[in-house]
């Protein structure tokens, strides 16, 4: 690093040592921001990386709420400075005419672990991407199931959210035959379940969880259960969602409050033809008519 940057730096460490109260007198404008990254680590550890444009007067940029340390700046070319902060800190100033670079720091304590799930109250007005960790496969954002954009991250558009995910779920396979034919539900959950039930009189899955506040999702084969689907919980209508339907099966997952009873009626069940058959069957009647008057088969 020339000496150019060196005293760059070295200026702009003493003024991040400046109280936050004089941000807020001198009314410094915000930086314009690229980007910015939350990584979560499968150990809990979470950081934060902003992309900051370059600009010809001096910026605030304000910090993601939490406890901050381990600050840095990272250059165009990838050379970075340690910086000192003042001990809670909420923001920093980025002197003008640095050129684009990066802060990156550490969010202390901000992910939570309680009854298996890691919690992370977020609340940040730029667009940001979250980095979660490879094992995750089900996220929630506000108890909403959020959609993977690629394998492990999602973009965020200036949200205000609780992200929830839990590691390593157990999945236990619940078998329903019904006049030789075996159909396969497929539970993802911490929570035990018990006294796995389909009543096809009723068009109902039903089951106990002995655990509140924890993420279930039951995964139907369509064949067996058709939607729109209902949900109770203890004989009261609870809240769910329909995560993902790939065409022959539905995730539906919910998170109780309470222990007790779980049920899932559908619509339509075996051996009945699913609610797109009469629809095809009155197509097919439709494109025939042509061919019977044809042959004078009417």
């Amino acid at each position: 690093m020339n000496s150019k940057i060196i005293t760059s730096f070295l200026i702009l460490s003493i003024i991040l040592i400046i109280p936050q109260v004089y941000a807020q007198t001198e009314s410094i404008p915000e930086v314009n921001q690229k980007s910015v990254q939350v990584t979560i680590e499968s150990d809990g550890n979470v950081s934060v990386l902003h992309q900051i444009i370059n600009s010809n007067e001096s910026r605030e940029l304000k910090f993601v709420d939490g406890t901050v340390s381990n600050v840095e700046f990272i250059d165009e070319l990838g050379r970075y400075e340690a910086v000192d902060i003042t001990p809670g800190a909420k923001s920093i100033v980025i002197l003008p005419k640095q050129g684009d670079m990066f802060v990156k720091y550490d969010l202390d304590d901000a992910l939570i672990l309680k009854n298996n799930i890691w919690s992370l109250d977020f609340r940040y007005l730029e667009t940001t991407t979250f980095v979660v960790p490879d094992e995750v496969e089900l996220l929630f954002a506000n108890e909403r199931p959020v959609f993977l954009e690629s394998k492990n991250a999602f973009t965020c558009h200036g949200c205000q959210m609780l992200l929830e995910y839990s590691i390593n779920e157990p999945t236990t396979i619940q078998t329903v035959n019904w006049e030789n034919q075996e159909f396969l539900v497929e539970m993802i959950t911490f929570a035990e379940i018990e006294n796995f039930q389909f009543s096809q009189p009723t068009k109902e899955i039903s089951f106990n969880v002995n655990e509140s506040d924890q993420f279930v999702t039951t995964v139907i084969p369509l064949e067996l259960l058709w939607g729109p689907y209902a949900v109770f919980l203890n004989d009261e209508k609870t809240f769910f969602h329909e995560y993902v339907n790939n065409g022959t099966h539905v995730w539906v997952n919910m998170k109780p409050d309470t222990s007790g009873e779980i049920s899932i009626i559908g619509t339509t069940v075996v051996p009945e033809f699913p609610i797109i058959a009469p629809l095809a069957i009155g197509f097919m009647i439709i494109m025939m008519v042509p061919l019977l008057r044809k042959f004078n088969l009417r």
